[in-house]
């Protein structure tokens, strides 16, 4: 019997093995992977306080996994397969294995960016290729990008990064847009971004970083390079939240889990944090911080729970 089940070990679970430890519950952690999430995949962080000289995003997840192992946590690498008995008391976890049960549960399964799937897409990642303007655009100073996707997040990300870099291209299949008309306005008055429509990525190419990116017309099928130290993919994310909804949790018509303040979901003893829940913005920082939010929120419902491990 466990107090607290954390499903995922990214930076939310991580935080949220602390703050649970510290309160005096048992807790566990279950992660499929390794210990660190999507920030695994980030060659820098800058924006993340108290690594001022840019650590690799592995270095920053190592070092958060370290903190938690301090305290009297436990890890196992396993795949959940299925939960029952989520609405009550005492919740039962499945995987391959074992069996587990909890009291609360939260889920910490983050989400995943939707690949182009151009050629040099994996090569450049990290190196020029981002899915997060905000992590990475500031790598980006004064130097030409390119932004892909023609949704809300794709104009945010144009936008954000006409602010403090040199050009900015936005790349669109088709010459509809699916953002909102104020934003897609926006872009359009803005003198430093060059809308470029019908137009699909080919190919990333450089030597250590990227260099270029080769593109092509859909209409026309004239190709041209667009020579850009940056590409971010704004084409969406995937949350992993199919568990939680076989749960009985309430999520958003995008697939990620609904909240409240206290990251509690509708389901009693069910919380989330991280990237799978609905947010505004998906960063180190605040996944670090929907951790501890979920974590108190737990043990102040088992506290209300009255039922003692064993």
């Amino acid at each position: 019997m466990y107090d607290i089940v954390i499903i995922g070990g990214g930076a939310a679970g991580l935080s949220a093995a602390i703050y649970a430890a510290r309160g005096g519950m048992k807790t566990l952690v279950m992660e499929k992977m390794a210990c660190g999430g999507q920030v695994l995949k980030t060659n820098e962080i800058d924006n993340y306080p108290g690594f001022a000289e840019n650590p690799s995003g592995e270095a920053v997840a190592k070092s958060i996994e370290e903190h938690a192992k301090k305290f009297d946590v436990t890890f196992v690498s396993e795949n959940v397969k299925s939960i029952e008995n989520a609405e009550y008391d005492i919740k039962v976890i499945y995987t391959r294995r074992n069996k587990y049960m909890t009291k609360s549960i939260i889920f910490a399964t983050g989400a995943t960016p939707k690949l182009l799937g151009a050629e040099g897409e994996d090569t450049f990642t990290g190196a020029g290729v981002s899915y997060c303007a905000t992590c990475d655009g500031a790598f980006f100073k004064d130097k030409d990008v390119c932004v892909i996707g023609g949704g809300n997040t794709a104009m945010e990300d144009a936008l954000y990064l006409a602010g403090f870099c040199g050009r900015v291209y936005l790349l669109n299949r088709s010459q509809r847009f699916r953002a909102s008309a104020s934003l897609l306005d926006n872009v359009k008055r803005n003198g430093k971004i060059q809308i470029l429509t019908d137009t699909v990525v080919q190919s990333f190419n450089g030597t250590q970083m990227l260099e270029n990116v080769e593109i092509n017309n859909t209409r026309t099928d004239e190709k041209n390079i667009l020579r850009v130290s940056g590409a971010i993919v704004a084409i969406g994310i995937t949350p992993s939240s199919a568990l939680a909804g076989q749960c009985g949790v309430e999520l958003c018509p995008n697939g990620f889990i609904k909240t409240d303040m206290y990251m509690a979901t509708n389901v009693k003893g069910i919380f989330a944090a991280g990237d799978v829940r609905v947010s505004p913005l998906r960063q180190v920082i605040t996944a670090a911080a929907d951790g501890a939010v979920a974590a108190t929120s737990a043990i102040n419902y088992i506290n209300e729970l009255g039922i003692k491990s064993i």
